[in-house]
């Protein structure tokens, strides 16, 4: 019995090395990041907590219309929410939305309303698994009028739909699919219309890693004693006011890119064609959402400096910083609303990813902020 303890102690000892090795070798290293933040535009007194929250906040959006902006917002998935995973916020309160459609979603955590009066909601089904899906809703009857399930192609095992932008003319959506575990970033687009999606720049340098690791004030981003870090590829999406680029920036990255939105929504191109026409923009700090202004200016937020950069897409370079405050945990989404706000989502990633449900809860409240733009 002692000699079948003895092997059965071993063959266990030898498969967590191997389980280390893997996970170190395909998920480990890493180095950090070099980036100084300059003079921040806005002062901390122009910044305000638009709105706190028990769970941790996911993303934001905000309504263009100027008459009554709306704010909608998820529930992070990663903090497995107990109660809803969307929400509209009325009245200083968590409504959640549609009241009667909160078994619709799976993991929903990007969000988008567009100047067709929709919101757009991504929900990556736990990173592939229950299938990705992309749904819209009429904001003037608050009705589903778009589920679409991505195929396994498009959506594969491992990967993970992010964050979103839509088209000004509402024909054509895109997605920043991360792929944490699938370790296969790409762009995403979906033509409304035909009801058609197909996956670009798939390994292209401009989605991947470059193996930087985020440090923020209260954490370095390694999990399970240092064998795994949070290394992601693209991240942020948006589409410019004007409908000409589609701007995206990889999370552990240096740098800000875009590509002509003409060259991802004609289906006719080969993915090749599509990559060749990749522009860099500008450097960056390490980076999770991004959002074009009415101004044309790119906005970036900075994980590492609880802090907004923004930068002339037309001079590029070093961005500026326009605010640095310490409230923000991790600034994660951006949303213009059209009442003169830019919303910001704190999603608080240090103290909710791989974290105890008593820890997300001694670590609350959690924020959205806002400015005026």
């Amino acid at each position: 019995m002692k000699k079948i303890l003895k092997w059965l102690a071993l063959a266990l000892s030898l498969f967590l090395i191997a389980l280390s090795v893997i996970l170190y070798t395909r998920y480990g290293g890493g180095q950090e990041y070099t980036y100084v933040p300059a003079e921040p535009f806005l002062g901390k007194e122009q910044v305000y907590e638009f709105f706190s929250y028990d769970e941790p906040i996911g993303n934001v959006a905000a309504t263009p219309d100027t008459a009554s902006t709306r704010v909608f917002f998820t529930i992070h998935p990663e903090s497995r929410p107990e109660r809803y995973k969307l929400c509209e916020i009325i009245a200083g309160e968590a409504v959640p939305y549609p009241a009667e459609s909160q078994h619709l979603y799976i993991t929903p955590l990007g969000l988008f309303a567009d100047r067709q009066n929709r919101l757009w909601v991504i929900d990556h089904g736990n990173h592939g698994l229950s299938g990705a899906r992309l749904l819209a809703f009429d904001l003037a009857t608050d009705k589903l009028v778009l589920d679409y399930k991505f195929s396994r192609e498009v959506a594969e095992l491992g990967s993970f739909f992010n964050d979103l932008s839509v088209t000004p003319d509402g024909k054509f959506v895109f997605i920043a699919d991360v792929s944490f575990f699938g370790k296969k970033p790409s762009l995403v687009v979906f033509d409304v219309e035909k009801q058609q999606a197909r996956s670009l720049l798939d390994g292209h340098p401009s989605v991947t890693s470059q193996g930087y690791i985020p440090v923020t004030p209260s954490k370095k981003m390694r999990f399970f004693g240092g064998l795994a870090g949070l290394m992601p590829g693209i991240d942020g999406i948006d589409v410019d006011p004007t409908g000409t680029y589609v701007y995206y920036a990889a999370m552990s990255h240096s740098m800000l890119y875009r590509v002509p939105v003409t060259a991802c929504t004609d289906f006719s191109q080969t993915p090749e064609a599509v990559a060749a026409q990749v522009e860099e923009v500008s450097r960056k700090p390490l980076s999770d959402g991004i959002r074009v202004g009415p101004d044309g200016w790119v906005y970036i937020t900075d994980i590492e400096h609880q802090s907004v950069d923004w930068v002339d897409p037309a001079v590029g370079g070093k961005p500026k910083n326009l605010l640095q405050d310490s409230r923000i945990r991790w600034a994660d989404g951006l949303s213009f609303g059209g009442d003169g706000y830019c919303y910001l989502a704190d999603s608080a990633i240090p103290d909710q990813m791989l974290r105890s449900k008593r820890h997300m809860r001694k670590s609350a409240p959690y924020f959205i902020f806002r400015w005026r733009y």
